[in-house]
């Protein structure tokens, strides 16, 4: 059988009926956990076993938990620092700041291992152009060099610790004040100058292999009229032909506000899933998680499938 499309969310600290049947269903291939599914690591152990029990193929669990500001789980877990901080570490010892990257990774990549977690949706890869404060402090730099520098390192120690890397916000989210989880940003620069800044880190990553990425819901106007993360000439041409990406390609929460002007979330899922998505986050909203179930059809779809099982963590 083959992983399906959506990845869903849970809403406490253990699973409901109404959760076992969601997650059951054919079209659900991940789950996606919060804050609020977490009161203490006896708790999500237990929650993680009910999870990777549901099925099989098993579901593929994440969790956005990038350090800093953005870190789902604290009590019990190490407090890991923002990216950002590793680029003023860099200026003083590039050694320490590259070392402290990938103990970073590998800490995460570790802890959440432990409890059965495939993902962490990291590293970002995002330039902090000193204009996103929904990116600031998550990106690594401004620099595209630097960012390659200490991202190669964390994904290095993801990898190590047995977890897949997830490279975001393709084809980069740094360089727009609007914060895509409330409205569209729309970024109007020239492709030229997007390829020669924000896609450097990714196209570097790319090169080297890492295993999925996340796109952004960010319009890039001067190279398409539909967001990244719907845009077949982003995804189908860019990425997959122009770079012969062939990792896993997820889609940024299909509830997001910068998600909405594609249509409702059945067009959104159809359009996200033609332009070549191969799985689609559908947070905080389970009606909308049913609509979809209701709405799509279900279907084998073995490439989808095979990238986001290369992404199961590495023990199992």
């Amino acid at each position: 059988m083959t992983l399906g499309p959506i990845m869903a969310d849970v809403g406490g600290l253990s699973l409901t009926a109404e959760d076992r049947d969601v997650l059951a269903h054919p079209l659900v291939g991940g789950v996606i956990l919060f804050a609020r599914n977490y009161s203490d690591p006896d708790q999500l152990r237990a929650l993680c076993n009910e999870l990777l029990a549901i099925k099989s193929p098993r579901l593929l669990i994440a969790v956005d938990h990038e350090g800093g500001r953005v870190q789902r789980f604290r009590v019990g877990f190490t407090r890991v620092p923002a990216m950002g901080t590793l680029s003023r570490l860099h200026e003083e010892s590039p050694s320490r700041a590259v070392e402290d990257a990938r103990l970073f990774g590998e800490t995460i990549g570790r802890e959440l291992a432990s409890f059965g977690i495939d993902l962490c949706f990291a590293p970002v890869l995002d330039r902090d152009c000193g204009v996103s404060t929904v990116i600031g402090d998550r990106a690594f730099s401004s620099d595209p060099e630097l960012i390659i520098k200490l991202a190669r390192a964390f994904r290095s120690g993801l990898n190590a610790a047995g977890l897949k890397a997830t490279g975001k916000h393709f084809p980069g989210h740094g360089a727009v004040a609007a914060d895509s989880h409330l409205e569209l940003p729309i970024d109007r620069r020239q492709f030229a100058d997007i390829e020669a800044r924000d896609l450097v880190p990714f196209k570097a990553l790319i090169d080297d292999g890492i295993e999925s990425l996340m796109l952004a819901h960010v319009r890039y106007s001067a190279f398409d009229d539909i967001p990244a993360s719907f845009s077949r000439k982003w995804i189908r041409g860019l990425l997959r032909s122009q770079y012969k990406y062939n990792g896993a390609v997820f889609c940024d929460d299909l509830c997001m506000k910068g998600a909405v002007v594609v249509g409702d979330i059945v067009e959104r899922a159809r359009i996200a899933i033609a332009a070549g998505c191969d799985m689609l986050p559908v947070c905080n909203e389970r009606g909308e998680v049913v609509k979809l179930l209701d709405a799509l059809p279900v279907k084998e779809r073995r490439l989808s499938s095979a990238r986001l099982k290369a992404l199961y963590r590495s023990d199992t």
